[in-house]
């Protein structure tokens, strides 16, 4: 009886075992690649036990909270940026890990006409016909809006657009054109996509066009770093690529 007791406990034991080593992760991502996070989660919550606590904010925000002392395990965010939360010793500097690029691209609502973007001059005179312009409030740090600003600027439009602009503080410009706030949108292509009742018209002309890179590291304060290195594995691996695609980015260079 002894015996059969003990083969009985041994395996529920091993389980127990096996459970305890499941960790909540805490994610803190970029607006722009949350949609790939979010997509890639399920799968590393069922293949390793893990949980997956994904928060995310502007680009700009995120080094604040993090700046201001905020835990977390992992952090997606731009290389420059990582760097220099590396150098300040808040993250891991070899756990460092490009992870995806996407650019900027221009929407509108569903069924409105779709304008010509093909040239800088096409994109130029889009804005100026546009009753109201949304994009991501360069106040906010999102990286996206803090290009256009400047943009807008070199192009010798900038009081015109900001007379006339819908400034998003964080999440997805796109839907401004839904709800008809705005008669085009102007976001990265990755935060167009998921946006039912948008419309992607294109991305930027080349000449123009701002590439964000994304990549990832392991704060140097977490309790959890083997499972924030293997979620980091996972993101930069194989799987991640068709991901990427579906949501309009492409494997970091």
């Amino acid at each position: 009886m002894r015996r059969l007791l003990f083969s009985l406990l041994v395996p529920a034991g091993a389980l127990v075992a096996s459970c305890s080593h499941a960790d909540t992760i805490k994610v803190l991502t970029a607006g722009a690649f949350k949609q790939v996070v979010v997509a890639m989660a399920p799968a590393f919550e069922a293949r390793t036990g893990h949980t997956l606590d994904i928060q995310n904010d502007t680009a700009g925000a995120l080094v604040k909270r993090v700046g201001a002392g905020e835990r977390f395990d992992v952090l997606m965010l731009t290389p420059g940026a990582l760097k220099t939360l590396a150098a300040e010793g808040r993250v891991v500097p070899d756990s460092v890990t490009p992870l995806a690029q996407v650019g900027i691209g221009v929407a509108v609502k569903s069924g409105a006409p779709r304008p010509r973007i093909d040239s800088v001059a096409d994109f130029k005179q889009a804005l100026l016909d546009a009753r109201k312009v949304a994009y991501i409030d360069p106040a906010a740090g999102g990286s996206s809006g803090i290009y256009l600003d400047g943009l807008f600027q070199k192009m010798g439009i900038a009081d015109a657009i900001r007379a006339k602009a819908v400034l998003v503080p964080g999440g997805l410009v796109a839907e401004r054109v839904v709800t008809g706030e705005a008669d085009l949108a102007v976001h990265q292509i990755s935060e167009i996509l998921p946006v039912s009742g948008a419309v992607l018209v294109g991305p930027l002309p080349e000449e123009i066009q701002n590439t964000t890179t994304y990549a990832g590291a392991v704060s140097s304060d977490t309790v959890h770093a083997a499972a924030g290195r293997s979620f980091l594995a996972t993101m930069a691996g194989p799987d991640a690529a068709a991901v990427l695609a579906a949501k309009g980015m492409t494997p970091a260079r």
